[in-house]
Parts: C-alpha cells; sequence; structure tokens
C-alpha cells in the first residue's frame, strides 16, 4: 500500500497522516471483529471467517481473533483447522482461556479424548470462579472421561460364539 506520511524523518508533516491512518486501521479492526461476532452468532460460518481473517491480517498478534476464527471452523466441522487457530491464540496470549475451551471441542471433533480432557482442564483451571461456562467444561470432562473409561480394552478374552 502506498505510505502517508514522511517515514523516519522525525516529527513533521506527515504525523497527522500517520495517526489518521492508524486511527483508520483500528476503526477498521473493530468492525470487522464486530462483523465477525454476528456471523459467528447468526451461525454465518464463512461471513465470520472472511471477517476474522482481515482483522487478523490488520492486527496479527490479536488472540480473540483467532479465537472466533476458531470458533468458526468448529461450526463448519473443520475440527483440525479450528485447533490450529485455538492453539495460536493460546501461543499468542497463554491466558486466553476461551481458546482452551474451543480446543478441547476441536480436539474431541478430531477423537482426541485425551487430549480434549487435558485442554478442558486447563480452561478450568485458569477460568475465574464465576465463569458461565465452568458448569458446561465439567460437564464436558465428565462425558468424555466415561466414554474413554468405557472404551479401554477389558483383559477377558472374547467369548466363543
Amino acid at each position: 500500500g502506498l505510505l502517508l506520511g514522511s517515514e523516519g524523518s522525525g516529527p513533521g508533516p506527515g504525523d497527522g497522516a500517520r495517526a489518521h491512518v492508524a486511527d483508520k486501521k483500528r476503526k477498521e479492526i473493530d468492525l470487522r471483529f464486530q462483523q465477525g461476532v454476528v456471523m459467528l452468532h447468526a451461525k454465518e460460518y464463512d461471513h465470520a471467517l472472511t471477517a476474522f481473517h482481515r482483522v487478523i491480517e490488520l492486527a496479527p498478534q490479536m488472540p480473540e481473533a483467532y479465537v472466533n476464527a476458531g470458533f468458526a471452523m468448529l461450526g463448519k466441522g473443520e475440527f483440525q483447522a479450528a485447533a490450529d487457530f485455538f492453539d495460536e491464540a493460546t501461543n499468542l496470549r497463554r491466558d486466553q482461556i476461551n481458546a482452551y475451551f474451543g480446543l478441547a471441542l476441536a480436539l474431541d471433533g478430531l477423537g482426541n479424548r485425551h487430549g480434549a480432557v487435558e485442554a478442558m482442564r486447563t480452561f478450568l483451571h485458569r477460568a475465574s470462579p464465576d465463569d458461565p461456562y465452568r458448569p458446561k467444561a465439567a460437564a464436558a470432562i465428565r462425558e468424555w472421561q466415561a466414554a474413554l473409561a468405557s472404551s479401554r480394552p477389558t483383559h477377558n478374552p472374547p467369548a466363543k460364539p
């Protein structure tokens, strides 16, 4: 893109233009982020992804954009892509707790119940006591642990027909 102002020449006539560009960028990030959230709630996952991809392009260090892109991928049933977005969010901010919740759902979708339980435990460990998703997280862990327990091979030989 075109650079406005005189880069690297100290204070000067370009400062106002640079501030204007930064302000426009921040406004676009906010607008796109809000559009993405609305589309996510409307289950318009492709539109949500378009918005969040633009946010990530403009603000690559914003973990919330990766989390929401992850939830859009979950909505599409694309569990590996979702897991990658959630993973990136936690790389950017270790305490991005909703990313652990999403990662748990993505890992479960991939058939990785052990990983799902671990990610959900991390969510519970880091979530505030009044987090509204705590009961859902605890229920998911109980369900996944029960499924893991029932799928363990027993040591009894198969019955003869």
